[in-house]
């Protein structure tokens, strides 16, 4: 079992280690004011063209952005009682390293960084700072808290955020999400990326026979036969669930990843920004 201060150097080291060897920061984000509209001009970056614009002028257009001198980024945790699942390695302590990764990332690149804690109703707060004591206190946070009997509110977060939140920030929630969120709205004022963190155990669980389990997060009992069909069903369940949590995703212009607990973290972080970098 991993501690905070084991997460935070590891975090650091490799975020640190990315920098020596010249690459860029993990996420460069969208702290951009739109400035104006004009006509496309060979090298322009495609991702800025205004579809509705060009179909309109039958020419291309692009939008042009003023940069502003820093990004806001916020990371939000959902804790709930499943995250004290972990065949080998916790995930709350994977959502604790991917915080960790977030934070140093957004320090080394000069930017705010802001973390939340969220169950039915929002936990705790870190306000936004530029010092490595905010990211070791959002870690922390996340260690230290009480999972069992807790359930992660994904929508209530949304719309607490998007109250909250005035100004446009990159936001990265991480969790188990064994629920459809309502992000929609919250992703159309900021953006939002979406880290799925779950235990392979968990997706493809052994044959158990009949035994009883505890559900961490309401703490009910539940008996029966967990056998090879009923495994399977599940099994079956859950691959559904998932296709229609990234169709979501998708429908709201929210990028995401699954991180396993047993994954390299800020490879797999990488990999889903890369497209930024």
């Amino acid at each position: 079992m991993k501690n905070s201060r084991e997460i935070l150097i590891k975090a650091r080291r490799q975020i640190v280690g990315d920098r020596i060897g010249n690459n860029a920061s993990m996420f460069r984000g969208e702290g951009y004011d739109f400035l104006e509209l004009r006509e496309y001009i060979s090298g322009d970056d495609t991702r800025h063209i205004d579809w509705n614009i060009t179909a309109k002028m039958q020419r291309p257009y692009v939008k042009v952005f003023r940069e502003e001198r820093e990004l806001s980024v916020v990371s939000v945790a959902m804790l709930g009682g499943a995250l004290d699942f972990g065949k080998e390695t916790r995930k709350i302590e994977s959502v604790a390293e991917v915080i960790a990764l977030i934070g140093y990332s957004a320090l080394g690149n000069g930017d705010l960084f802001s973390h939340y804690n969220f169950s039915k109703e929002m936990r705790d707060e870190v306000r936004a700072g530029k010092k490595r004591f905010t990211v070791t206190q959002s870690v922390e946070s996340v260690m230290n808290a009480l999972l069992l009997n807790h359930i992660a509110d994904y929508t209530a977060m949304a719309h607490t955020l998007y109250k909250r939140l005035k100004r446009r920030s990159l936001i990265v929630v991480i969790g188990d999400f064994f629920e459809i969120p309502d992000m929609r709205l919250l992703a159309k004022r900021h953006e939002v990326v979406a880290i799925i963190v779950r235990d392979r155990q968990e997706e493809k669980p052994e044959a158990m026979g009949f035994t009883a389990l505890i559900d961490p997060e309401s703490a009910a009992v539940l008996e029966g036969d967990f056998n090879t069909a009923s495994i399977q069903k599940y099994q079956e369940q859950v691959r559904i669930h998932d296709g229609k949590l990234f169709d979501q995703f998708r429908r709201d212009g929210i990028r995401s990843t699954k991180l396993y607990t047993d994954s390299n973290a800020s490879v797999v972080l990488r990999r889903l920004f890369e497209g930024r970098l």
